[in-house]
């Protein structure tokens, strides 16, 4: 029984990973034989290091963001017990259901009146709360103990040093979670960065891509995989450093 289970567990790896393998193989194969130099080329093909650097910009300040507000905010939902509480929640957990797409119109017209198209701002701004994280925190803190925050009171503490000095250093496992989860979202992100952003010095690596494949190398599929694989790779690193706690803070507070 256990060798059909790994026989399974390994046909279904296989069936998973086979994409990643045919894109890397066709990034590598050229005329001349197996060679980096589409990697090269696509490098080369327009401000392609802009484009990853800004891709790179607005992750890190999206995961920062999340992580402080949704912590804040997960923290006070499980542990404050304030009027409303309840149906606060709620509302955040229901916005999960309200697909982006339809704030995208009404988030132009905003950024457009304050003056923020095209730049940082309108990259990042809106999405320094995800309602998801809130839930995922919410929902660890809730299967914590809470005697090392009253001794903390006992002593004195702040809520915002007992938040960050003595939860926070807790919620490692978690925050994982959320780090892969907000950095695979908004290093994916295609639509808002495409719809905000004008000129190619604000571009972010999907939108950069797109319009790699609109240009001369539309139909040709070496430089297109290439620049998939060079957008994947910092995706990938942060799954493989963070893969020991992402089970370990999905499953927390499941019984919650």
């Amino acid at each position: 029984m256990r060798l059909v289970r790994m026989a399974l567990l390994a046909l279904l790896v296989a069936v998973m990973a086979y994409p990643l393998a045919w894109m890397i193989a066709t990034s590598l194969e050229t005329a001349e034989g197996p060679s980096l130099r589409y990697y090269g080329e696509v490098w080369q093909a327009g401000p392609f290091d802009r484009y990853f650097i800004n891709s790179l910009a607005v992750a890190v300040i999206v995961l920062l963001g999340n992580i402080v507000c949704c912590t804040m905010a997960g923290y006070a939902f499980a542990r404050f017990r304030i009027r409303g509480g309840k149906f606060l929640f709620l509302l955040v957990l229901s916005t999960i259901m309200l697909p982006k797409q339809v704030i995208l119109v009404p988030l132009y017209i905003l950024m457009q009146k304050m003056g923020l198209i095209d730049t940082y701002w309108a990259l990042t701004l809106p999405f320094l709360v995800d309602p998801f994280n809130i839930f995922l925190i919410r929902q660890y803190v809730s299967t914590l103990p809470a005697d090392c925050e009253e001794a903390a009171r006992i002593d004195g503490a702040g809520e915002f040093t007992i938040l960050f000095r003595v939860v926070f250093p807790m919620l490692k496992p978690v925050l994982a979670v959320v780090a892969i989860h907000t950095c695979l979202t908004n290093w994916n992100s295609f639509l808002f960065p495409f719809i905000l952003t004008h000129s190619s010095n604000m571009r972010t690596l999907p939108v950069g891509l797109a319009m790699l494949s609109q240009g001369a190398h539309s139909i040709d599929w070496g430089h297109l995989m290439a620049g998939a694989v060079i957008s994947a790779l910092p995706v990938v690193a942060a799954f493989l450093v963070l893969q020991r706690r992402i089970i370990g803070g999905l499953t927390a507070g499941i019984s919650k």
